[in-house]
């Protein structure tokens, strides 16, 4: 058994007394696809009040990068704090516990702590044959149930009508629209959903003393951009930033850049290479940020829930995006690239007590784990590949690391970037392949920060001490091969400890020492079938449950 596990063996155990009410609440917030185009980050043009509300009483990380600039990947070095590299995981479809199957998540490592952890919305990746982790969550993981498109012009050919599939125009692509503006409710969109199940969720956990790790992720701006029309009515379109420079930088190797795979794949998109005109340009710009800006606005009514139930007071809140996007930047679009706007990410984390502030030491995404519990109180959580910042909300002006590492594969080479404050050196070779076979990128922030020219074949005194930071990094697995749900199992959730006389006594709102239907079914995690169990439970059949019906009916015996 390995350290982690017993680790979390010795917290599913500990006395209650361990975890008192006093410990800290957990909000963590993850965003698909959302780079620092936010005015807490100095982003004129961008409409996103909550999230500038919330920065301003938070630790802002300017220098924060993902491990991966794709979605998978990336959250396994959030949830697990396991890089790509680490893992052998570089793909959507692959499960991290086909490569780890012992891994202690991060939920699961709050949930064994005495935590009711919660997940809504987009946490870990499911899909493209990926699945959720239900040892992470003490209850069935929500996601909405919205349609993707309001205006059936926009939508996909699975979605659309018989008819509409019927009108004798082009074949549209596998997608649907790439943007929409719809005179819509913003619950007609997953957001909106999500949004309201995170804000009654909130109010159910201020009725009760357990302490929560609640996930909410939030899905736009990934594509597509839709959003209510009055978030694209928040913006003029004239007067967004436009790409500059529409060329990939001088030098760099024909594989390392792309030009938008993934966009190519919507509806008015032209395939191929074939670049976008200033009109498709301007539009998709504006449409990511009239979606960033919803998604601000679903943000807002969550963290009005926090303030208005009080848990704000102990509530630790991480804002989160899994890593940045290419707005047509060297004429690329979409993630999956080493460069700066597709690796640096937003991270906010906001401490009870702790007054805002910011600071540019250099961190990863796999350091938000380990920092989580140690600002909970938590034990360090061993075998990890991140390590606390928690020091720099006493100073910020701390260093932290002196450089990050990120990944992204092309083919059958993996690219693996150190970025330190001023450079950026890429190595591309096969995992396990002869160092002698590498091919190398280098760019000098503090002369060129737009990435205009590899200056690794003219700076050999620069890429040395760089390429002796990389060495001291194991050695990058290659990709495992991918595994179905059927032949990955996450481990069975850790029993935790439960003390039923508490819940009993929580449940309990009029004193009397019987629970009705009513109070036996407020908070239960199951409102679909808590109520088979309460006649099961009302043992001699009064229509209520005393202590000891419901101290022994749940499971747990006669408490001494």
């Amino acid at each position: 058994m390995n350290t982690a596990r017993l680790l979390l063996l010795a917290l599913s155990f500990a006395p209650a007394a361990l975890f008192a009410a006093a410990r800290p609440n957990v909000l963590l917030i993850c965003v698909d696809d959302l780079k620092p185009v936010l005015g807490c980050y100095g982003d004129p043009y961008s409409k996103t009040p909550h999230i500038d509300r919330l920065a301003s009483r938070a630790l802002r990380l300017d220098r924060a990068y993902c491990n991966q600039a794709v979605c998978s990947p990336s959250r396994n070095a959030l949830l697990a704090s396991l890089r790509p590299q680490t893992l052998g995981i570089y793909d959507l479809p692959t499960n991290f516990r086909a490569s780890r199957p012992d891994a202690i998540t991060l939920p699961q490592y709050f949930r064994a702590a005495g935590y009711h952890t919660a997940a809504m919305g987009k946490l870990f990746h499911v899909g493209h044959g990926n699945f959720e982790d239900v040892a992470s969550w003490t209850v069935p993981h929500f996601r909405p149930k919205a349609p993707q498109y309001a205006l059936a012009e926009n939508a996909a050919p699975a979605e659309a009508t018989p008819q509409k599939k019927s009108a004798g125009k082009a074949a549209k692509k596998a997608n649907g629209a790439a943007v929409e503006s719809a005179d819509v409710a913003d619950d007609f969109y997953a957001d909106g959903q999500i949004a309201a199940e995170a804000v009654a969720r909130l109010k159910t956990a201020a009725a009760s003393r357990e302490p929560f790790f609640m996930g909410v992720g939030f899905l736009k701006p990934h594509l597509p951009f839709v959003a209510p029309k009055k978030y694209w009515d928040l913006h003029d379109p004239a007067k967004l930033p436009q790409p500059s420079r529409l060329t990939a930088p001088e030098g760099a190797p024909d594989y390392a850049p792309q030009f938008g795979g993934e966009l190519r794949n919507y509806d008015g998109i032209p395939p191929g290479n074939n670049p976008l005109d200033d009109k498709l340009t301007r539009r998709l710009i504006h449409g990511y940020y009239a979606a960033t800006s919803y998604m601000d606005a679903q943000l807002g009514k969550v963290m009005a829930a926090l303030d208005e139930t009080g848990l704000a007071k102990n509530t630790i809140v991480v804002l989160w995006g899994d890593h940045g996007w290419h707005l047509g930047d060297h004429g690329m679009w979409c993630k999956h690239t080493n460069y700066e706007q597709a690796t640096r990410i937003p991270l906010l984390v906001a401490v009870p007590g702790q007054k805002g502030a910011a600071t540019s030491a250099l961190v990863e995404t796999v350091d938000v784990y380990p920092t989580l519990a140690a600002l909970a109180g938590l034990p360090a959580p061993q075998g990890l590949d991140g390590r606390s910042f928690a020091a720099l909300f006493t100073n910020s002006a701390a260093a932290h690391r002196d450089h990050a590492i990120h990944v992204y594969p092309r083919g059958q080479r993996l690219g693996r970037a150190i970025r330190t404050e001023r450079y950026r050196l890429v190595e591309w070779k096969a995992p396990g392949g002869d160092p002698a076979t590498a091919e190398f990128e280098l760019y000098d922030y503090r002369d060129d920060p737009g990435e205009t020219k590899n200056v690794a074949a003219d700076r050999p005194a620069v890429v040395a001490p760089l390429r002796a930071l990389l060495a001291t990094h194991p050695e990058a697995k290659p990709q495992i091969k991918p595994a179905t749900p059927a032949t990955v199992a996450a481990p069975a959730p850790t029993k935790v400890n439960q003390d039923r006389h508490a819940m009993f006594d929580r449940r309990d709102k009029n004193h009397d020492g019987r629970l009705s239907l009513e109070e036996f079914l407020e908070g239960q995690p199951d409102p679909a079938e808590a109520p088979k169990r309460f006649p099961t439970f009302d043992t001699n059949k009064d229509g209520f449950l005393s202590r000891e019906e419901f101290v022994n009916s749940g499971g747990q015996g006669p408490k001494k």
